[in-house]
């Protein structure tokens, strides 16, 4: 076995999975236990492989496939996941998880679509310097807006801060109330930018599918407003909705798009599928 790139047999070492064992369309939660909850959405579903925190199920809808793969908490175990799955065959992630909102306005249970993180993580300098943007897939981001819209779920797009570490990293006091300057301002300070929420992976994962030339895209449900001070789990279900709606949304665009021999999504090709539009 090669140490470059460790395998267990023919299958990459975390994901459990072979080449040519994912669908190119891969939904990311990070609790191994929302990926069958993800599938009940599926036409049909399968698990493949469960290893650590990362549970990798295979199905399909509407005839075509799809895919989830949990990527456990942070950063650092979801780029293991987005590199393995992309050497497997994956080309297209959607983060589907929970997240803290930071301004007043967005309820518990909203969806939050991130259009750009802030890169707090530390996961992703390994793949670019910190001047590198994190910036969604616009043909990703246009789908979950798209599949919210056409669902009626209420949703939120804009910038996330993506952190490492979910107590002082955000804001929360430390083991018997630690804390220090950048804690104790980081709140505010990200609600007079305008940043929308907390999370611990999308940072990450948008570099990570940027360099190597792959789409990715981010859908949270709001489980706490860290500015009201409320907490409640909630929303998760139309998290995962709006996720399985865009991979349809994606495939029939990408399939349009191979029909007329162009790589890039634009909107006056639906009114090609269309000619009345």
């Amino acid at each position: 076995m090669r140490a470059e790139e460790p395998r267990a047999g023919e299958a990459f070492y975390h994901v459990r999975v072979k080449p040519g064992e994912v669908s190119r369309y891969v939904l990311l939660p990070g609790d191994p236990e929302r990926v069958p909850l993800i599938a009940e959405l599926w036409d049909e579903a399968w698990e493949v492989s469960h290893h650590r925190e990362f549970r990798l199920w295979n199905g399909r809808v509407g005839g075509r496939p799809i895919s989830a793969c949990s990527t456990g908490i942070g950063s650092a175990s979801a780029s293991i996941a987005v590199e393995e799955l992309a050497r497997a065959g994956a080309d297209t992630f959607i983060r589907v998880g929970s997240t803290g909102a930071i301004q007043p306005h967005i309820r518990l249970g909203d969806l939050v679509i991130s259009s750009a993180a802030i890169r707090f993580e530390g996961t992703s300098v390994d793949y670019a310097p910190p001047e590198y943007p994190a910036a969604a897939s616009y043909e990703v981001l246009l789908a979950l807006i798209e599949a919210a819209e056409s669902l009626n779920i209420t949703y939120h797009v804009g910038v996330t801060a993506t952190t490492d570490s979910f107590y002082l990293g955000q804001g929360r006091k430390g083991f018997r109330g630690y804390s220090w300057s950048r804690p104790e301002n980081i709140l505010e300070d990200l609600r007079k930018m305008g940043v929308l929420n907390f999370d611990m992976e999308t940072s990450a994962i948008y570099i990570i599918a940027s360099v190597y030339g792959l789409r990715a895209g981010s859908v949270c449900a709001v489980f706490a407003n860290r500015i009201r001070d409320e907490f409640g789990v909630t929303g998760e279900k139309d998290a995962a909705r709006v996720a399985v709606e865009a991979v349809k949304i994606l495939q029939e665009w990408d399939e349009l798009k191979a029909k007329h021999g162009k790589r890039f999504f634009h909107p006056s090709l639906l009114g090609r599928l269309n000619p009345k539009i």
